[in-house]
């Protein structure tokens, strides 16, 4: 070997998974921050674009302020270790709404937001898939 060429350094597996659970958690805290200032406020406090867009699909201020309900509380769910990926799979189900909506309203003007949202909520769903049993758990103890 020369003195140009060192060999490769391989990463220990637990350092490995330890950036690996950083990143995800990353991931979780910037979807809150999305769910709850860019898409759930606007809705709670009434936007003029939130309530035009709601006007037109129909659903008026009341579908308005259940969405965004909706998704403040996803939003600070993602955030709670027994809840993220519960929090997760209902996100994913709303952006699945948002998709169709966005599709047959809209014409698919804004359709590629949900379904790339759709993206790592289903990527926490899954590696968070443990802490449904962990809710089940406390609800069983309460029960």
């Amino acid at each position: 070997m020369s003195e140009t060429t060192a060999p490769v350094a391989s990463v220990a597996p637990a350092a490995r998974g330890r950036r690996a659970r950083i990143a995800l958690r990353t991931v979780q805290v910037l979807l809150a921050l999305f769910y709850v200032i860019a898409s759930a406020l606007p809705k709670l406090i009434a936007n003029s674009y939130a309530v035009d867009s709601f006007d037109r699909i129909g659903w008026g201020a009341t579908g308005m302020y259940v969405i965004g309900a909706l998704e403040l509380a996803g939003g600070i769910a993602l955030l709670i270790p027994a809840l993220q990926s519960v929090a997760a799979v209902a996100l994913s189900a709303l952006m699945v709404g948002a998709f169709v909506v966005q599709m047959v309203v809209f014409d698919g003007e804004n359709a590629a937001t949900p379904l790339i949202l759709i993206v790592p909520l289903a990527l926490i769903a899954w590696v968070r898939r443990s802490s449904i049993k962990e809710l089940l758990n406390l609800v069983r103890r309460r029960v």
